[in-house]
């Protein structure tokens, strides 16, 4: 079995960016600048948000952290897409999910300037995705193909099984792993609450990917012998015995599921840097691709 290491692949992705950046330094160009709009205080969301400012910093990123009040209306919060949007200093921004219940998520991505939407949830970058074409590739995705990719992990005529169906990591995986191309060329079957013989399904997959958000929902039991298993749930599980209250885990039974696969994430380590670290390339694309059109 070889470990799927996030963090190591991310820190070299990292490494290459702060390397093409201080080149643009030199050169007298613009670097790029990542915004994000967080609204609420929800306690994941700030880790997560404040990580990408952090690493921001490291690369050489100019960074702007936009905090609005959870009681924040929608009109608000548009008009600071609207802002943003329109800020030619900015070459890509996020806005940090989940949004407070009064504010309607699909309106609020529909209003960022998909030239300027690295986290790539627009219809129009999803569109193109589907299509092939060049375009803001979601972070989560992009990063599992990422490591698949520097792994050199086969999926070319395999099998790969997608479980969980979210806008933002099972149906764009179920297009790329389906997509000429490597990583890509896979027969793929996405799979969800509804689907049936879901155990017998995963069993026959050379390549599982879960976004399920299940805590230990994969067991070993359910995965044939030398599987690439992708980990992509992360979930706070209650533990008072542990200093922080609780303990994260993902979707797999990594004890027993490592015993049985080729390749497989951990979690923490494996999917999540990686979702900050294509986030920043995007960023990267948006920054070029504002300069080839000035």
């Amino acid at each position: 079995m070889e470990l799927l290491d996030g963090k190591k692949i991310s820190n070299q992705i990292k490494e290459e960016i702060t390397e093409t950046v201080a080149k643009m330094k030199e050169h007298g160009e613009k670097v790029p600048h990542l915004a994000a709009i967080i609204v609420g205080n929800d306690g994941a969301s700030l880790t997560y948000v404040g990580s990408k400012v952090r690493s921001c910093e490291r690369i050489g990123f100019e960074s702007t952290l936009v905090q609005m009040p959870s009681t924040t209306s929608e009109l608000e919060l548009l008009k600071k897409i609207d802002e943003l949007n329109k800020n030619e200093a900015v070459d890509g921004f996020i806005v940090q999910l989940p949004l407070p219940e009064q504010i309607d998520t699909q309106k609020v991505i529909m209003a960022i300037d998909p030239d300027k939407d690295v986290d790539g949830f627009h219809p129009t970058n999803f569109g193109k995705m589907a299509l092939d074409m060049s375009t803001f590739i979601p972070a989560t995705p992009f990063g599992i193909l990422e490591l698949l990719e520097r792994y050199k992990v086969d999926t070319k005529g395999k099998h790969t099984v997608v479980i969980g169906r979210s806008h933002i990591v099972g149906r764009p995986m179920s297009i790329l792993m389906g997509r000429r191309g490597w990583p890509g060329n896979s027969t793929v079957t996405l799979t969800h609450s509804h689907t049936k013989n879901i155990t017998q399904i995963i069993s026959q997959a050379d390549i599982v990917i879960s976004a399920l958000g299940v805590p230990n929902f994969l067991k070993a039991e359910m995965v044939k012998d030398d599987a690439v298993v992708i980990d992509v749930g992360i979930t706070r599980v209650p533990d008072e015995s542990r200093p922080k209250g609780y303990y994260i885990t993902g979707d797999v039974d990594f004890e027993n599921v490592s015993k049985k696969a080729s390749y497989i994430t951990p979690v923490p380590g494996g999917v999540g840097p990686m979702t900050i670290a294509m986030l920043l390339k995007n960023t990267l694309l948006a920054r070029e691709r504002h300069r080839a059109k000035s």
